[in-house]
């Protein structure tokens, strides 16, 4: 990390997993992901805020949408990554920004793009994305140490993914056999992150995900989540 006054720079090489998603390293990194960030901090009318441009590279065993549904069609059978998986590269970038309103009011908004062409290696399905949302100091309502949020987004996939996962593909997380409806799956977020005493956070969690897994057959999903913080 190098840091000059208001501009960042960050960068990490990571280990990936064997194969996609798998709880085993790659011991030897044969199989890793570049990361660089570029941060930008400023003041608006007194107020402090941030903007971040992230950029990754993947590289390892991935396969391609294209040739899975090609060798899907020569076979009768359902589309299969890992059919198909060679040495090669998936790229993506995305771009934060963060901007407090008042002392008690901040705003985010996040999007990105990865290449849509390429199976994703770790954590979710996603080739493109927009959140934004609100944090609220509890100071408004005298609990100062709490903070309510809420925040949505929209996540999709390329054309050549839909087709894939029509074709009987099944992604990191993601796969009814058949997508004949897809749609932009939509998800509103929101918590409250209550302070029990000092170091100590209790968050309650709810999540509305609309047409879930990109599947407009498929919902909605409400979930309920608790998460609990402490520091020592």
């Amino acid at each position: 990390e190098w840091d000059k006054g208001p501009w960042t720079l960050r960068g990490g090489i990571f280990d990936l997993s064997i194969v996609p998603n798998s709880t085993e390293l790659d011991p030897r990194f044969g199989q890793f992901q570049w990361d660089g960030e570029i941060e930008r901090r400023y003041k608006l009318w007194q107020h402090p805020g941030k903007l971040a441009v992230t950029g990754f590279l993947s590289r390892g065993r991935m396969g391609l949408f294209e040739d899975a549904i090609q060798l899907s069609e020569m076979t009768g059978q359902p589309a299969d990554i890992a059919s198909v998986r060679n040495y090669r590269s998936r790229g993506g970038i995305s771009l934060n920004l963060e901007q407090q309103i008042t002392p008690n009011v901040g705003f985010f908004m996040r999007a990105g793009v990865a290449d849509g062409n390429v199976e994703p290696f770790d954590f979710a399905d996603i080739d493109r994305t927009i959140a934004a949302g609100l944090s609220l100091s509890g100071k408004q309502w005298g609990r100062p140490d709490d903070t309510w949020g809420i925040a949505g987004v929209i996540n999709g996939i390329s054309g050549v993914h839909e087709a894939f996962l029509n074709d009987g593909g099944l992604g990191i997380l993601i796969g009814d056999g058949k997508l004949p409806h897809p749609g932009l799956e939509e998800i509103v977020e929101t918590y409250y992150r209550m302070a029990l005493a000092k170091g100590y956070w209790f968050s309650p969690d709810y999540q509305f995900i609309a047409d879930p897994a990109y599947n407009r057959d498929r919902g909605p999903v409400s979930v309920i989540g608790v998460r609990l913080h402490a520091e020592f």
